[in-house]
């Protein structure tokens, strides 16, 4: 291990072999590097590859070892682990590193760190007393193409920066507990992991029905939903609303709300395949790297707002 702010390496740079998941960890603490470096190299399918002290060292350290996933830290020297988050994924949409997954992880249970993160492309923002199990399927849930919160941030940060940004007034209604508690584990807060697939089940008639159950909408109001965000997002981002299809828009909505694949499925009678390929092209269309993205585009597009 290097003194702090020096980028220690080990192991092969041939990336993502057939092997272990290769973690880099950049946090400001020796302490709390070694702490997690003992809980990943505990498992065989993770590897910690290399370590640093700062976001400047750990920008180095990741263009040097291109590693699967980065657990990065927010307040460090020199540079912080938002601008060095930004700088890596700028490197990686270059083409000139392959692109990690980033975990921003921080002993401050802070909304602006959280909501900057997410930005910042981040898949995950999660706090340093996160269980040992939590954390290290969180790694796994974002190398599939998942995305993680922690709890607690994601119910305030909806609450208290989205949606009273967007003028959505009272705050949506909270997950079920047993939702809650299913995906405090993998996807904390109820953002799910992603996935891909094909084809479209069941009529609209009867998932229109579910939906206004709900209090979410039919084709006709997901179309509505899309023409009132248009006040709220620029040029490209409208683009990028209008490109979705109906079907699409309602699925996004759903994933805003934390509905799992298998819910959006029961709820609009698709199968799980079809909605696989629903999300997938969501997020490829939005261009966003994961569910989180793509909630927070929902969110500030005014696509969910005040009981949803």
């Amino acid at each position: 291990m290097s003194a702090d702010g020096e980028a220690t390496v080990h192991g092969r740079t041939d990336a993502r072999a057939s092997g272990p998941l290769r973690v880099v960890l950049v946090d400001d603490q020796a302490l709390v590097r070694a702490g997690f470096a003992m809980v990943i190299d505990s498992q065989p399918d993770l590897t910690v590859v290399g370590q640093a002290g700062d976001g400047a060292a750990g920008l180095d350290i990741v263009v040097q070892d291109q590693p699967d996933v980065v657990l990065m830290d927010v307040r460090m020297h020199r540079i912080d682990g938002i601008e060095a988050s930004q700088r890596i994924l700028a490197l990686a949409d270059e083409g000139a590193i392959r692109p990690p997954k980033i975990i921003v992880l921080t002993t401050f249970d802070d909304d602006d760190y959280a909501l900057r993160a997410l930005r910042a492309g981040a898949s995950g923002f999660l706090l340093k007393d996160t269980l040992p199990e939590v954390l290290l399927e969180s790694i796994r849930t974002v190398v599939d193409g998942g995305a993680v919160i922690a709890p607690t941030t994601t119910r305030r940060l909806l609450e208290t920066r989205l949606l009273p940004h967007l003028g959505a007034g009272d705050p949506p209604h909270s997950a079920p507990q047993s939702e809650a508690s299913e995906t405090d584990a993998t996807s904390a807060g109820g953002v799910a992991p992603t996935l891909p697939g094909d084809g479209e089940s069941a009529s609209s008639e009867g998932s229109a029905s579910a939906l206004s159950e709900r209090g979410m909408q039919s084709n006709g109001s997901a179309d509505a939903s899309r023409r009132a965000g248009a006040s709220r997002l620029d040029a490209a981002d409208m683009r990028r609303l209008e490109s979705l299809t109906l079907r699409e828009t309602e699925v996004l909505v759903l994933i805003a709300t934390g509905l799992s694949n298998t819910e959006i499925g029961e709820r609009l009678f698709l199968a799980q395949p079809t909605v696989k390929t629903h999300v997938g092209r969501i997020l490829m269309k939005l261009e966003a790297r994961d569910r989180v993205q793509a909630v927070v585009f929902a969110y500030e597009a005014g696509l969910v707002g005040a009981g949803d």
